[in-house]
């Protein structure tokens, strides 16, 4: 191609030289208006996404293509071939967009690690990551979590109130990362404002302090890392950072710049899906009136597979992941809508986890639902490989705080104001 294409809603072919544009048939798809950065749809999103969903299958909105059911986004995070979360491997040079010098760090940690990388890069990258972040290594960490939350839960006894977003759900996720990668002690505490600030420029339309911000945290956080990098390889320890440097499949191993890209990611993942999600699972299980349904389950000594299923009712109920973007790599249709290379979609995964296509009584916080294939954690290559990890703090986090307090109400809450990554930035609870 001779110059770059763009491709608007609608379907309108504009070239970046200026050149006339043709327009495509792309079929009745609505644009409609949708402010992510609403508060009012921020604190509570599902009422307009239900208009949206039944309204249509796919809209329109701030040059991306929405989709809004279940088997729709499915379908696309299944196909890696039409769609992906990057297109340098399928669109040349002179298609790719022109290089942002405000993030040029993001950008470059975004091209290294698993959650932005296509086939084969990406087969390569999560074979490696899988061989050090094994099964194993979580589940050995189930002792050391117990320990972790059972320390958070002593500091806040005797006291009447707390925020359960800051004070509890908050430590855990943190703790647990920063000994995984074998962060030193002195250094923790800049872990949370990092990863905050890295996963807000996953919000649309991300304005410049959010950027410069994010820019700032990825420099100081690989500059961390290095060094550490460079103390491991000198003097090997029992941590993710000296494993990732060790790892070695059939010739290949990760680059110097990849391993920190994949533990800044780690960070990121890991954290952010275990702090929002447990503090608006409680939020939501308060409510809906069901928090004594799970003191009992813990008083009880209910089984860890009850608790796991809790934890993934709570998890569909009310992601912490409302919207995932995919890049559409060759022309293809999907939700019945011809699409083109270059163009964006926004997968909203708060909507089809409420889906009544796929879900009995999607808006009903349902303990005991099983099966529960919700979209959280993801689907096809791109799946989480942090779920796991998540899935076990949370289980462990959440039995021990209605053993610890079983008597909580709500006080006061707030979410931060990101939709795609959406949380509460307090929960004030009364014990």
């Amino acid at each position: 191609m001779s110059s770059t294409m763009l491709y608007a809603p609608g379907g309108s072919e504009v070239a970046a030289s200026g050149a006339p544009a043709r327009t495509l048939c792309c079929g009745m798809v609505p644009t409609l208006d949708l402010d992510l950065t609403d508060p009012a749809f921020v604190q509570d999103p599902y009422p307009r996404l239900s208009e949206l969903r039944e309204q249509t299958p796919a809209f329109w909105a701030q040059d991306r293509l929405f989709l809004t059911r279940y088997d729709d986004i499915a379908r696309v995070l299944k196909d890696s071939r039409h769609f992906g979360r990057s297109t340098g491997h399928v669109l040349g040079r002179d298609e790719q967009p022109l290089p942002d010098p405000r993030r040029l760090h993001f950008d470059r940690f975004n091209t290294n690690h698993l959650l932005e990388a296509e086939p084969p890069k990406h087969t390569r990258l999560r074979g490696l990551v899988q061989l050090a972040f094994t099964p194993r290594r979580v589940e050995e960490l189930q002792g050391r979590i117990q320990q972790i939350v059972a320390g958070v839960i002593a500091d806040l006894r005797g006291r009447p109130t707390f925020d359960l977003a800051q004070d509890y759900a908050e430590p855990l996720p943190v703790t647990v990362i920063a000994e995984l990668l074998g962060v030193p002690e002195p250094h923790r505490h800049q872990l949370r404002p990092w990863s905050a600030a890295i996963v807000r420029l996953y919000e649309v339309n991300p304005p410049d302090h959010v950027i410069e911000a994010a820019e700032r945290a990825v420099i100081e956080f690989s500059a961390l890392l290095r060094e550490l990098l460079e103390k491991r390889r000198r003097v090997p320890q029992p941590d993710l950072i000296t494993a990732l440097a060790q790892v070695e499949d059939g010739g290949e191993r990760l680059s110097e710049q990849e391993l920190i890209d994949t533990c800044i990611l780690l960070l990121n993942a890991g954290h952010e899906a275990s702090v929002n999600g447990l503090s608006a699972g409680v939020l939501n299980l308060l409510r809906t009136g069901q928090w004594a349904q799970v003191v009992a389950a813990a008083q009880a000594g209910a089984p860890e597979r009850t608790f796991r299923t809790i934890i993934e009712e709570l998890l569909r109920y009310d992601t912490p992941l409302p919207l995932f973007e995919r890049w559409v790599l060759r022309d293809t249709e999907v939700a019945g809508t011809p699409v083109r290379a270059g163009q964006k979609l926004a997968l909203l995964y708060a909507s089809g986890n409420r889906d009544p296509r796929k879900f009995a009584a999607p808006d009903r916080l349902q303990l005991d639902r099983d099966p529960n294939p919700h979209l959280t954690f993801g689907l096809g290559i791109h799946y989480c490989l942090g779920a796991p990890l998540a899935r076990l703090e949370l289980a462990a986090s959440l039995r021990a705080l209605a053993l610890a307090f079983p008597d909580l109400t709500v006080q006061n809450f707030a979410y931060s104001g990101g939709f795609v990554i959406r949380g509460l930035s307090r929960l004030h609870v009364l014990t």
